[in-house]
Parts: structure tokens; sequence; C-alpha cells
């Protein structure tokens, strides 16, 4: 007899959930279970799909509110009071195919195509961390998961730090037919010693003398993967002052950017007695300018 059955079997604890579980995380675990066990997952396992049966049992009972509440009082009595379902027609027992099918959408039909389409696979995520060179001209990295053949996976060119890059269909394959998953790589880009992203733009300090700067000159700058290029400092260059190269920075899909080279004047750690008196006579000839009144100024010390 279908009571005597509910007697024997803890729908509860074929499910792993507590008494008190809520409808929606009730759902939520036997989606799992069901995914987990399903035949068309485990082909030719008898003990598989024996489980699946036993699952789709448990949550079609749980699963119903009038026929869990029945349950409960019937366990509470240890079976002494006679089951029946709404209407007065005794145990109403849905099959695990069509519990599977409401759940999953669709209706009839074999395995998950059947019961709502096959199920696709599961995404992998992955980290890689890049020389910074290579995140700028691009690269094909080899990544390896236990279980699956080496992937192949192309960065594109101008990749930053912390992009995430999506490879459709090189995830885990679909347990019934369905398209593989996606692979989401997050890329980590090594800080390079010269240079830095703007945007799209490569940016970098050059050192330059006082001399260089008040009187300006031509120097050689390096490039990224390339040979140096010479730049004009301009006379009363100052610090800081930004000399662009055009076409020398990152390239993507949209444009290629430009190297900005800032300048850095270079204030000598020593000096000789010569060249100290040299310089006292050199600023003796200069205009006599605070070079900080527009500072006291725009601070409203003046």
């Amino acid at each position: 007899m279908a009571s005597q059955d509910w007697l024997e079997k803890d729908f509860y604890k074929v499910l792993g959930v507590a008494k008190d579980v809520a409808e929606a995380d009730l759902k939520k675990v036997y989606r799992k279970l069901a995914r987990k066990y399903h035949p068309d997952s485990n082909p030719g396992d008898a003990k598989s799909e024996a489980k699946f049966k036993e699952i789709s049992e448990a949550y079609s009972v749980l699963s119903d509110k009038d026929q869990r509440r029945e349950y409960d009082q019937f366990r509470a009595m240890g079976g002494g009071a006679r089951f029946t379902a709404p209407g007065g027609q005794g145990q109403s027992n849905a099959g695990f195919e069509d519990v599977f099918a409401n759940l999953f959408g669709g209706g009839g039909g074999r395995g998950f195509g059947g019961f709502g389409g096959p199920i696709s696979g599961q995404d992998l995520t992955a980290t890689t961390e890049l020389p910074f060179i290579d995140s700028v001209n691009g690269t094909t990295i080899k990544l390896n998961y236990s279980g699956m053949d080496p992937i192949n996976a192309k960065i594109p060119a101008g990749v930053l730090d912390g992009q995430k890059i999506k490879l459709r269909g090189k995830g885990a394959a679909s347990p019934n037919g369905g398209p593989n998953g996606d692979l989401v790589i997050t890329v980590s880009v090594k800080p390079h010693p010269v240079f830095s992203r703007d945007g799209n733009n490569l940016r970098l300090s050059v050192p330059v003398t006082f001399a260089e700067a008040v009187l300006g000159a031509t120097i050689s700058v390096p490039t990224l993967g390339g040979d140096p290029v010479k730049l004009k400092v301009a006379p009363n260059t100052p610090n800081g002052r930004v000399l662009r190269v055009k076409g020398k920075g990152v390239t993507t899909s949209k444009g290629t950017g430009d190297l900005l080279a800032s300048v850095e004047v270079l204030v000598p750690s020593h000096i000789s007695d010569k060249a100290a008196k040299a310089l006292a006579e050199f600023d003796e000839l200069l205009p006599k300018e605070d070079p900080r009144q527009d500072l006291l100024n725009r601070a409203g010390l003046l």
C-alpha cells in the first residue's frame, strides 16, 4: 500500500533537506539532484536511474502542499492514517518524468531534450598573468583543466589588467548533447618597468638635464618593442611637460594610441664648488621673480 510505502521512506532525507525547507530551496535542491542523476546524464547506470526515480518521487510529494501536509501527518502518526490525495481519490503519485517536465518546462519525450531541451555545459573560469608586452600585442596561451584536453586561448591585442575574456564554446561539454559552456578568462597584466597604459596611449617618464630643459635638446626615447625615436625638447621646457609621439601606443579595434613622454628635469645629487659658483652667477643673471607667488595668490595668501 502507498501508506506503508510512505512510512518506510523519508523523503526529506532522500533529498537531503530539513523538514521546514522552503519551497524555493526544495526546488533548487531537486533541480541539482535531477541533473546529476538523470538517466541521460548516466547512460547504462542502473543505480543512477534508481536514484533519479527515488528523488523524483520524493519531490512529487514534498512539492505539493496538500500531499506534503498529508505525508507529514502520516509520518507523525506512524502510518495509522490512510493518505488520500485532494478530491479523495487515493494517492496521486505523479510519475518522475511528469515532475521533471513540470520543473524544467516542455512536455513528454526522452531526456532533457524532451523535457525542455538539452542543457548547456558548465561555464569554466580561469586566470592568466601576461607580460606587459603580450597584453599590448596579443598572444595565445594554453590552459589545462583536469579531465579535459588543453585549451588554446587567443588573447586579443590591447587587453587591460583585470579584463575578462569570454571564449564561447570552450567550457565543459553538455551532459546530453547540448552546446558546450563558455570559458571566462580574467587577465592579470604584469607591470612594465618603463611603460604604463592610459587607454590606448602608452606613458613613460623621460629624464632630462637642467641644461637640456633650459637650452633645448634632441633626445632619444624608447618605444615598446621597437626602435627608439628622437624627440625635440624645446628651450625652457618645464618639468612635467608631455611630449607626444603619434602612433606609438596600443593598437586595438578602436584605433591606435600615442606614446606620451613626460619630461622629468633631474636635479644633480651633488655638484662641485666650481659648478656651484657658476650656478650662483647664473642665478644672479635671472629676473628676480618669486616662483611661488602665483601659488600663494591662488591660495588666497597674497
